[in-house]
């Protein structure tokens, strides 16, 4: 398997960032091909060291980095990494690895 995982910090009205992800962002990394498992943190971020910088964790899942990167391409890609500047104002960051079974 192979992970986009979306790291979007604090924004200033949480509220409206959340409506704005859910109703909007969401749908449209749905259509996204190749995407196996889309998923998001259900509460609060905790960190052991205090407050953590992150309001959001996105956790995309495809076959393979391949797949990843060629859904990353397409015209659902494009729309939807063009979306971020409509509500991720506060910063994001995007990590893709692929992973192992340890």
């Amino acid at each position: 398997m192979a992970k986009l995982v979306g790291r979007y910090k604090q924004p200033a009205d949480k509220a409206a960032f959340d409506d704005y992800y859910v109703k909007k962002h969401v749908p449209l990394a749905n259509k996204i091909p190749g995407l196996k498992r889309y998923e998001i943190n259900a509460a609060p971020i905790a960190s052991p060291t205090g407050a953590s910088p992150y309001h959001l964790i996105a956790t995309l899942e495809f076959d393979s980095m391949g797949a990843l990167q060629q859904a990353l391409g397409s015209s659902q890609g494009a729309a939807a990494a063009g979306d971020l500047a409509n509500f991720a104002q506060a910063g994001v960051e995007m990590l893709m690895f692929d992973t192992k079974e340890v």
